[in-house]
């Protein structure tokens, strides 16, 4: 049994629904969790760029004496991933590899990508895929439209079912069988994108398979909080308004003020 914290770290205020997924199936584990709200976003910015912030990010949950870590950000996954681990003295997490596994493990056919410009133009997800299982064809599309919209509230209505329209509709002309929501914003409008590509669609959304692996490796490693553990949740961000509130409350979906630090990195 280990009663210290998991940290999380995200380029901003996405990474929450990483939180949330890893709350359902770890509800005894204390979090920590570090947005870079003030250098947000990453996924416009260049691979040195990321790796820098990336691995400021990780010191300092790192600081916290955390005893895993977890990269939420898709982008600082793709990126900066291996430079993290090089660096921690603990187990990492990245969205990427547990996510690779799950569509492997599907054996599915035509899978969809979509993610911020770093992460599409990494090639992270379609490499780790077709390292998994070569027979898939992979389609990446970067829709960097989605993100500001979503943290403006739009996700639902006009506005975002345009825009899902206007990026997933090579993809749907593709009949792809699945599609990787590659941005921890993207599952908060699940419902508006299924409803555009259809039913059968399979949404695989790497919040849940980072929680699963997690889980699965803190159990075998016996690493896991005792059950009678109150967990604590600790929220710390590099630039804090009233606006990132909002936002970080409709990621989390309860009200958290006075919950959130502001820190320099």
């Amino acid at each position: 049994m280990n009663s210290r914290p998991i940290g999380v770290f995200d380029s901003g205020l996405g990474g929450l629904t990483v939180v949330n997924e890893i709350k359902k199936v770890l509800p005894h584990e204390s979090i920590i969790y570090l947005g870079d709200t003030a250098r947000v976003p990453y996924g416009t910015r260049s691979q040195e760029v990321v790796k820098k912030f990336s691995l400021e990010d990780a010191i300092f949950l790192i600081t916290k004496k955390v005893k895993c870590l977890v990269i939420a950000c898709n982008t600082s996954s793709a990126l900066g991933g291996a430079e993290v681990r090089k660096i921690s003295p603990v187990p990492v997490f990245d969205a990427i590899s547990p996510t690779a596994k799950k569509v492997a493990a599907l054996s599915l056919r035509k899978t969809g990508v979509i993610g911020t410009r770093g992460t599409i133009g990494s090639h992270a997800y379609r490499d780790a895929i077709k390292k998994l299982d070569g027979k898939n064809k992979v389609t990446e599309l970067a829709c960097p439209l989605l993100v500001p919209a979503i943290e403006e509230g739009e996700t639902s209505g006009p506005l975002v079912s345009m825009l899902i329209r206007k990026y997933l509709t090579p993809l749907k002309k593709e009949k792809i069988d699945s599609l990787v929501l590659g941005c921890t914003h993207y599952p908060i409008i699940k419902k508006e994108i299924k409803h555009f590509m259809g039913s059968n669609l399979k949404l695989i959304d790497p919040a849940e398979e980072i929680a699963a692996s997690l889980a699965a490796f803190l159990e075998e490693k016996n690493l896991l909080a005792p059950k009678s553990s109150k967990a604590k949740r600790a929220y710390f961000v590099t630039d804090l308004t009233e606006r990132f509130i909002g936002v970080a409350e409709m990621f989390l979906g309860h009200k958290i003020s006075g919950a959130i630090r502001k820190v320099s990195l």
